[in-house]
Parts: C-alpha cells; structure tokens; sequence
C-alpha cells in the first residue's frame, strides 16, 4: 500500500468534504467522537505534578477515522470550541438517525394502505 504525504492527504480529505458538502448540507464545523479532559505527569521530579500527583491538564478529542480509533491533544484555548462541534456533532447524528427511522415507518404504514 502506497501512503501519500500529508499535502496530499490534507488535500483529498479537503476536496471530500468540499463534494459532500455541496451534495448534503452539513454543517461544515461538526465534529465526530468526544472531548475529555485527564491529568498526566510531566515527568520531571522539580515539576509541581511530581509533589501533588494530580498531572497536568490534558484536553483530548477521541474519534474514529478509517475504522480505527483516534486520540488527538487539543490546546485548551481550542476546548470550548471543540465541545461545541462535537454537541453539533452528536446532535446532527441523532437528527439524521430520527430521519431514517421515521422514513422507515413512513414506508411501512405506506405500503399497509
């Protein structure tokens, strides 16, 4: 398997969205998975987090890209605005999800007439 830069990357998952964009509307700023907020240790015995034991504070966004799970470091001045999109996000779904079953039973009582 050949694996193209990042560029390149960057640029095809640009595209796709650009093209599922046009055909669906989406809102372009959702995001998929969840942000959470853990402690973890810097390591160095000095460090305030070696003493009290609590950590550093770490925001990460988890979520799945190509089957497999993703874990990714937010800074914490993008946090507010990465819980926004991932609430959009989980509420576009669960809209999209009450679509398809309401279609579903559309089509049923439909086809009982």
């Amino acid at each position: 398997m050949r694996i193209a830069p990042k560029g390149v990357r960057a640029a095809r998952l640009r595209q796709r969205k650009i093209e599922l964009l046009r055909r669906f509307p989406i809102p372009a700023d959702l995001l998929a998975g969840s942000l959470s907020l853990t402690h973890r240790r810097c390591g160095q015995p000095t460090c305030h987090c070696a003493i009290d034991r609590k950590g550093h504070p770490v925001w990460s966004l988890t979520f799945m890209a190509g089957g497999k799970k993703r874990v990714e470091r937010i800074p914490k001045e993008w946090a507010e605005e990465v819980q926004r999109g991932v609430e959009g996000g989980r509420e576009f779904k669960q809209a999209v999800a009450e679509v398809f079953a309401a279609n579903a039973q559309l089509l049923v009582l439909w086809r009982k007439q």
